[in-house]
């Protein structure tokens, strides 16, 4: 029975809409891994933007630590998913290390984007459009 040896993590929650990911930054990898939901950055999301927006937290600090990066996400869609974990890894890069915090801070990578779907009301027909007015 093989057992794991204890690596230091860096652990923060990111949010974008509805979606929720939880972050974890192993320490002392020899070479930087993303696994999201259990697979791998490629599968997950397959377009080279999503997966540079992933990316972006780390490229902005400039952070030179190879990290094993494993992510469990839920909700929304891919692009808000892609974009709460960067809210995440950058709120635990800053755990790593908070004089990273004024360079992720200005890219506005620590900002939780309010936006979201506005509710339907009632009477209306989507949020805010009504029925057609007719004169007769």
């Amino acid at each position: 029975m093989a057992t794991k040896t204890a690596t230091k993590y860096y652990e923060a929650v990111g949010r974008r809409k509805t979606a929720v990911a939880r972050v974890r930054l192993h320490e002392g990898a020899k070479k930087m891994s993303f696994t999201i939901n259990e697979r791998p950055i490629e599968d997950y999301f397959p377009t080279e933007e999503l997966s540079q927006t992933v990316r972006e937290a780390f490229t902005t600090s400039g952070t030179t630590t190879s990290f094993d990066v494993t992510v469990k996400v839920q909700g929304s869609g891919a692009h808000a998913q892609a974009e709460a974990v960067r809210h995440g890894i950058a709120r635990a890069l800053t755990e790593f290390n908070p004089e990273l915090r004024t360079s992720l801070k200005k890219a506005g990578h620590l900002r939780r984007d309010p936006r979201s779907v506005e509710r339907k009301k009632p009477g209306l027909k989507k949020a805010r459009k009504s029925a057609q007015w007719s004169k007769r």
